[in-house]
């Protein structure tokens, strides 16, 4: 009987898990064999090296938390409030490794020293803002009312996560609950 191999996607998983933790510096071989409970030459089995595993890394979490959060949103139909009333819904609901923010703000981070990632995260915030625009310009005719919007909801996702302040009476899930009624009006 042969030994079963860790799959791939666990290696990334796992590496991106790190990411979110250290930052790519964290992303090492070895630990990342003792996390799994293996040893570092399955490693080698899927990736050339550490650079490999890093920019697999990074397509699978351009992949996740955007392409098929999109077609997540498109599958269900629905006109352009209703996919940003669900779009909303599945990034609030999980603070998982690919929905949560700390692997996004790991990779912001990232690629504030590394010009490729830089692109590749320029690429990203694009696509997504460009989709926010087609579904905000659904039910608002004011390209400047879309615009603002988009940049709300966008910086809104990336940088609620680091505001401290307080809300007063209400949790910051009231308010970003009332922050999404006014969205959508």
């Amino acid at each position: 009987m042969g030994v079963t191999r860790t799959p791939r996607g666990r290696w990334i998983e796992e590496g991106l898990r790190m990411l979110a933790a250290g930052g790519p510096e964290a992303v090492r071989i070895e630990p990342l064999a003792q996390v799994l409970g293996v040893t570092k030459g399955g490693f080698y089995g899927y990736f050339r090296n550490r650079d490999a595993l890093l920019a697999e890394i990074l397509d699978t979490w351009e992949r996740e938390t955007t392409e098929a959060l999109i077609e997540q949103v498109e599958t269900a139909g629905g006109d352009g409030r209703t996919k940003l009333d669900r779009l909303f819904t599945l990034v609030a609901s999980g603070e998982g490794l690919m929905t949560g923010a700390a692997a996004d703000l790991a990779i912001r981070e990232w690629a504030r020293r590394d010009e490729q990632v830089a692109r590749q995260l320029e690429r990203v915030d694009n696509r997504r803002m460009d989709y926010l625009r087609a579904l905000f310009g659904d039910f608002c005719a004011d390209d400047e009312d879309v615009e603002v919007r988009s940049l709300v909801v966008f910086s809104l996702r990336i940088g609620s996560p680091l505001i401290a302040a307080g809300h007063g009476d209400r949790s910051r899930k009231d308010v970003l609950e009332l922050t999404r009624r006014w969205l959508l009006r």
